[in-house]
C-alpha cells in the first residue's frame, strides 16, 4: 500500500453530517441530549428525579471508547488486546484490587477480534461518538440510582433507554415536535451548532470544481438534515452535493445487502417508494453502498472509482466504510483539538464565549480524569516491576481502519487538493496518519507495548 494519501487521487468525496461537516457546541449539545433522555425516564418511566440534576463535575465521566455491560451495569475501558484497563460500576470507579478480582488480565468476556465485534449487541453498548456520550453519563447514574435505591445487581433498564430514543428521535419527531431535542434546536440553532467556516465552504466548492462527486450520507432524517445544512452551509447547500442520502441507518448502509436495505424516494421529507436500483443523482432515504457504488461507476465512467469518506464514528462510519466497501476513510477526531496544551474552553470558537453563561458540561473532547487518555493507558506491573503503557482498543482501531485522522475538516481546508498525507499503514509508524500532529500523549510515548 502507498505511504501517502491524496484527495486529488479520489473520484468521490463523501461526508457524514453530525460532528463531521456539522460541528456542535459540545458543552451545550451534551446537556440538551442528556436532558432529552433524563426527562423521558423520570416523567414517562418513573425513574428517580435526581437524574435531572447534573453538576459540572459529573461530566468528567464522559469518555469515548467505553463499553457498558448491560447486565451488570459496569463500564469498561479496553486495551488493544481486549483486557480491561479501567472499570466502574455506574459512576463509581473500581479500585485496582476490585478491577483485578473482577477482570484479571484476561480478555473481556465479550471481546472478539476487531471485525467480529459489533458495537451494538443485546449484551453491551459501545460509546464512540458525541451524540452517545451524554447517554453514558445518564446510564451510569441510572445504575447508581437502582443500586442505591433498589439494591439491584442485574439490570434491564436498556429497554427504557431505547424507548427514550424512539420518543425523542423517531422519524416523525422533528415534524411533530416530539420530546425536547428537536424543538430546542429549531428554537435556537446558534446555541448548539457552529456554522461552517468560509475556508470549508470554499474547499467544498474547490472539490466540486476539480470534478469530484460529492456525497452526503447521514443517519439523520431528511428534515433535520435540511435544517442543519441550511444553517451551517446556507440555503444553496444542495448545489454542493451530487447525492444526499438521509436516514442511512449506518452501519447497515455499508453492511446490508441491497435487498435488505433499498433506497427510497422522498417527497416533502417523507419516504415514498422503494427503488430496485439507484439510477441518478438526487436526494434519497435509506439505501446501501452496493447500489450507490454502481451509480458512482456510471457517473465517473470508471470500473473502480476511488471513494473517500469522512466521518466521526468508528462504529457507523469508519469501520464499515473500510471493512465492507474498502473506501478510504478520514476520521474526524475532536480529541486532537483539545489535546495540545490547550485550555478546555479554547476548543470552542471565540464567538461562542460568554454568549451562553452557566453551561454545565465540559467540552466532551477534553481529557477525563476518571478514565484517562483515549489513546493509551498504563497497566500496573506485577510485584517489583514497573507499570507499562499500552494502546487502548479505540486507538488500535483508529490506525487499523482510518486512512488519516484529523481534528476537523477546517484543519485541512486550506491545503492543496494534491497534498500528500502520511497514511496509517502497517509499514508506517502507529502515529503516521494523524494530521497535523499525533496526540501529544502518543508523541511522548513512541515506544509502547502492543500486545
Amino acid at each position: 500500500m502507498a505511504q501517502h494519501f491524496s484527495l486529488a487521487a479520489c473520484d468521490v468525496v463523501g461526508f457524514d453530517l453530525d460532528h463531521t461537516l456539522c460541528r456542535y457546541n459540545l458543552p451545550e449539545s451534551a446537556v440538551l441530549i442528556y436532558n432529552s433522555f433524563a426527562q423521558f425516564l423520570v416523567k414517562e418511566k418513573g425513574y428517580d428525579k435526581e437524574l435531572l440534576t447534573v453538576t459540572p463535575e459529573d461530566w468528567d465521566f464522559c469518555c469515548k471508547g467505553l463499553a457498558l455491560d448491560l447486565e451488570d451495569g459496569n463500564f469498561i475501558k479496553l486495551a488493544d488486546n481486549g483486557t480491561v484497563l479501567r472499570a466502574s460500576h455506574g459512576t463509581k470507579m473500581m479500585a485496582p484490587e476490585a478491577l483485578a478480582e473482577e477482570y484479571g488480565r484476561k480478555e473481556w468476556k465479550h471481546f472478539m477480534s476487531d471485525a467480529g465485534m459489533a458495537c451494538r449487541s443485546g449484551k453491551y453498548y459501545f460509546y464512540d461518538n458525541y451524540f452517545d456520550l451524554p447517554g453514558a453519563l445518564l446510564c451510569a447514574r441510572v445504575v447508581d440510582s437502582l443500586t442505591k435505591n433498589n439494591g439491584q445487581k442485574t439490570f434491564d433498564f436498556w429497554k427504557d433507554i431505547v424507548a427514550g430514543i424512539q420518543h425523542n428521535y423517531k422519524m416523525s419527531a422533528f415534524k411533530e415536535n416530539c420530546g425536547i431535542y428537536f424543538p430546542e434546536i429549531k428554537r435556537d440553532p446558534g446555541r448548539y451548532l457552529h456554522t461552517c467556516p468560509e475556508s470549508v465552504k470554499k474547499w467544498l466548492q474547490q472539490l466540486k470544481n476539480a470534478g469530484k462527486i460529492l456525497l452526503l450520507i447521514t443517519s439523520s432524517h431528511s428534515d433535520y438534515c435540511r435544517l442543519l445544512c441550511e444553517y451551517i452551509l446556507g440555503n444553496d447547500f444542495t448545489d454542493l452535493f451530487d447525492i444526499v442520502i438521509t436516514n442511512a441507518l449506518k452501519p447497515g448502509f455499508f453492511s446490508h445487502l441491497p435487498s435488505q436495505r433499498p433506497f427510497w424516494t422522498l417527497e416533502n421529507d417523507e419516504e415514498q417508494e422503494a427503488l430496485p436500483s439507484l439510477d441518478k443523482p438526487g436526494w434519497y432515504s435509506q439505501g446501501n453502498a452496493v447500489h450507490l457504488y454502481e451509480l458512482l461507476k456510471k457517473m465517473t465512467g470508471k470500473n473502480d472509482p476511488k471513494v473517500v469518506y469522512f466521518g466521526d464514528s468508528m462504529h457507523s462510519d469508519i469501520f464499515p466504510a473500510r471493512h465492507y466497501s474498502n473506501w478510504e476513510t478520514v476520521l474526524i477526531l475532536e480529541e486532537l483539538r483539545g489535546d495540545r496544551d490547550r485550555k478546555p474552553e479554547e476548543s470552542e470558537p471565540l464567538e461562542k464565549k460568554g454568549k451562553y453563561e452557566g453551561s454545565k458540561a465540559k467540552p466532551l473532547n477534553t481529557l477525563s480524569k476518571k478514565w484517562g487518555s483515549f489513546f493509551i493507558d498504563s497497566v500496573s506491573g506485577l510485584e517489583n516491576t514497573e507499570d507499562s503503557l499500552v494502546y487502548t482498543w479505540s486507538c488500535k482501531r483508529i490506525s487499523t481502519y482510518s486512512t488519516i485522522a484529523i481534528p476537523s475538516i477546517e484543519a485541512i481546508a486550506e491545503l492543496p487538493l494534491d497534498y500528500k498525507f502520511s497514511r496509517f499503514s502497517s509499514s508506517n509508524s502507529k502515529t503516521a496518519g494523524y494530521y497535523p500532529n499525533p496526540p501529544l500523549i502518543l508523541s511522548n510515548n513512541e515506544t509502547l507495548t502492543s500486545k
